[in-house]
């Protein structure tokens, strides 16, 4: 049993040992009653169950929960019949033992004034399990290749009080089992800090140490000169100078002895102290780590209820239990990994009737792993049901108007499943409470995006479906790449990093008003970091110009930066939540030397540079006449679908306008404040701010509120449109109307022609 590394159990109370005792012999029996579930005959798991049993019955006499008590002792018997060989632990069977798991769980998580309450309140739910367990033996055997019945009992794991959310009760339970985890997290970023300030402390003895290097080398120059001299005066007729010459080369020799062997013990403690600090980071880190386990240990029993619950038989296996996680990620994935099990049993997996005639073993198997690699964490989730249907989600693509029927048909397989992460985008059919609930994968992908990792996913169609999850191992320590941009200090996290290159003047050519030079048979746009952060223009004088290369596929760039100092690993520190979210900016650090550095949020760069590369804004400060721009309309398009985006960019182009873009509704209302504009063009459906809400908040600013503002929706029902001109919309418009004038002659009735 661990206490948070710390083994003084004096500061708890009988109840919370009791409660301890219950965490961890709980998970002994459900993983014992899963084992037994599939392999019928393991003798082992019986065994420690039984000790379980036993022992949860004792610690249970002792705080006088007569309950657990009772609950206990009818499991243990249950287990001794089944050692015996007199008792099938079958299906139904586990599913009863399991609601005494979760009854003798939730008791273990009350305070002594609510065990009165809680009996009254579950008396009948404790009497029939009670009755279930005594009677186990007459259960009915499951009729195989029938969807299993339901279990009799129905106790849920996590214990939610009245009033309380899942979430909240969640982590309370967690509480409960971490004593002072708010403590120890503020405990870990003091140490942490020290740690790092103390590394910083030992870099800065470099620069001590080349200054006495140079000392040195003077002293050894102005030594020369006087050897010298005394070799001149050796040759002269005066005794007394060539005594004193004498006396003052014999004076060179300690000193020179002395500067060299300090300078080597200084050297020397330096390496000490570099050790010493580095080694202090380390172990600090290690305090954080946790294994695999202990995130995803529940996942089997979900698994396996929520598989029963729909008529289906589905196993988890986990591999790499014992890969170490940093605890903040572990709490972060827990969520997205328990979204993804929940995805692949209800929308992958088929009955085992349906499954046996489609030639598979009638048991579904899901396989979830975690492993250490290249410095990553890699996690892997994969299944062996129906795969997806690309061709459904190309038919459901152009039914929502999200590409056009010529597009959608080009589209690759890797293309077509990237739809999966977008936000209410879902192949199912009826939405249920399991999964499908019209989120699809989008919470999922934007939960590891915000841990600084990537998802990729792909499927074969009757074959099963793989995800692949790229995490790094730590938040708390980043290696980064260190570049300079407008003379300050930026930092771009390593593993976001593909290429540093150094790119000629001459290898730079032009194609569609953009700059591109050729990568690996490819061409690759040129993004100024310096335009992209909103510093001023890039000095891009000189023969070559230093590039780091970053994103994937088509969302590849090669930012353009000043100067790249090098890597470095980087203690991160949170920035003050006064400041709130940082366009561009994730969190900051300290270099070795001291000198503060930020450090870049690539996902959310991505994300500006596509919004400057499709409004053409990367050249227009070199290639624009302001006063022509002053005589054109200004029109701002918000809408997170590209294709929609480009569609209604080009049609207004086409016409003369102005035209700029922003990819949601935050984009949107951050670009809307900062420009003059004559028109804004907004969708409903975008992450983070869907448009009524920047309609209404543009109606209500003082300085935009008689902004005329349209809305484009592919939602055409009559209460859609009340609600958007409720919120202040000039024109609702829906995006079936494309194919047509009539987006161009609505913008027409708002705002006239394209000349002032």
């Amino acid at each position: 049993m661990s206490v948070d590394n710390n083994g003084d159990l004096s500061q708890f109370s009988m109840l919370d040992l009791f409660r301890m005792e219950a965490d961890s012999q709980t998970q002994i029996l459900t993983d014992g009653l899963l084992a037994m579930e599939r392999l019928k005959d393991d003798a082992s798991a019986v065994e420690s169950m039984m000790r379980a049993a036993h022992s949860i019955k004792g610690a249970a006499a002792i705080v006088g929960l007569e309950v657990v008590v009772q609950l206990a002792h009818g499991m243990e018997d249950a287990f001794i019949a089944a050692q015996l060989g007199k008792l099938a632990l079958t299906p139904n069977r586990v599913d009863v033992l399991l609601a005494g798991v979760d009854l003798i769980l939730q008791a273990s998580r009350l305070q002594d004034s609510g065990v009165d309450a809680w009996l009254a309140n579950n008396s009948e739910q404790i009497k029939s399990t009670l009755n279930a367990i005594a009677t186990i033996a007459f259960l009915p055997e499951p009729i195989d290749l029938s969807p299993p019945a339901p279990p009799q009992v129905v106790a849920p794991a996590p214990v939610v009080a009245e009033g309380t959310a899942p979430a909240a009760a969640a982590e309370d339970a967690h509480e409960r089992r971490s004593p002072g985890p708010m403590k120890n997290a503020q405990n870990f970023d003091k140490l942490l800090s020290l740690a790092s300030e103390s590394r910083i402390n030992a870099h800065q003895m470099h620069p001590f140490v080349q200054n006495l290097q140079r000392f040195k080398r003077n002293q050894s120059s102005l030594f020369s000169l006087i050897e010298q001299l005394h070799e001149a005066i050796s040759n002269s007729d005066d005794a007394g100078l060539k005594e004193k010459s004498l006396l003052a080369l014999q004076k060179t020799h300690p000193l020179k002895q002395f500067v060299l062997e300090h300078i080597a013990d200084i050297e020397a403690y330096e390496r000490r102290l570099l050790g010493v600090s580095q080694s202090m980071v380390d172990e600090v880190l290690t305090m954080r780590m946790r294994p695999f386990r202990d995130g995803v240990q529940h996942f089997p029993r979900m698994v396996r209820d929520l598989s029963r619950s729909l008529g289906k038989d589905v196993q988890l296996q986990i591999i790499g239990e014992d890969t170490l996680v940093d605890r903040d990620i572990l709490v972060k994935i827990e969520s997205p990994l328990n979204h993804m099990l929940r995805n692949a049993i209800d929308h992958g997996m088929d009955s085992a009737a349906d499954r046996i005639a489609a030639g598979k073993p009638g048991t579904g198997t899901i396989v979830l792993e975690a492993k250490h690699r290249a410095g990553m964490l890699s996690i892997e989730i994969s299944d062996d049901g129906k795969g997806v249907n690309l061709e459904k989600i190309r038919t459901r693509v152009i039914e929502r108007k999200m590409a056009p029927a010529q597009m959608a048909a080009s589209m690759s397989p890797a293309e077509l499943m990237e739809f999966l992460f977008l936000p209410a985008f879902s192949l199912k059919e009826n939405i249920t409470e399991i999964s499908g609930r019209g989120v699809g994968l989008d919470i999922v992908h934007e939960t590891i995006r915000s841990q600084n990792g990537t998802v990729r996913i792909e499927s074969e169609l009757g074959v099963g479906f793989h995800t692949y999850i790229t995490l790094p191992l730590t938040q708390s320590i980043v290696r980064a790449l260190v570049v300079d941009v407008k003379g300050e200090a930026y930092a771009v996290p390593i593993v976001q990093v593909e290429r540093v290159l150094k790119v000629p003047q001459t290898t730079i050519h032009t194609l569609e008003s953009k700059q591109f030079f050729d990568f690996g048979g490819e061409h690759l746009g040129l993004v100024s970091a310096s335009q992209v952060l909103e510093l001023g223009d890039t000095d891009a004088s000189g023969a070559e110009l230093s590039v780091v290369v970053i994103g994937a596929g088509t969302r590849r760039y090669a930012l353009v930066v000043d100067a790249i100092r090098g890597e470095q690993s980087l203690a991160v520190q949170a920035i003050d939540p006064i400041f709130g979210k940082m366009r561009d900016i994730s969190s900051a650090a300290l270099l070795d030397n001291g000198e503060p550095v930020l450090i870049l949020d690539v996902p959310d760069l991505l994300l500006s540079i596509d919004k400057l590369l499709h409004e053409g804004g990367l050249h227009q400060l070199a290639k624009s006449d302001a006063a022509e721009r002053r005589k054109t309309k200004r029109i701002l398009v918000v809408d997170d679908s590209l294709t929609v985006r480009e569609m209604e960019r080009k049609l207004l182009l086409g016409r003369g306008f102005l035209v700029d873009i922003a990819i949601d509704g935050i984009d949107g209302w951050n670009v809307v404040r900062s420009g003059d504009y004559d028109l804004v063009i907004t969708d409903v459906d975008m992450p983070r701010m869907d448009g009524i809400e920047l309609v209404t908040l543009i109606k209500k600013d003082i300085h935009l509120h008689k902004l005329p503002v349209m809305i484009v929706s592919y939602k055409d029902r009559p209460e859609d449109r009340a609600r958007g001109l409720s919120a202040g919309a000039d024109y609702y418009l829906t995006k079936g109307s494309f194919h047509d004038e009539t987006l161009l002659d609505a913008v027409s009735d708002l705002i006239g022609d394209a000349r002032r």
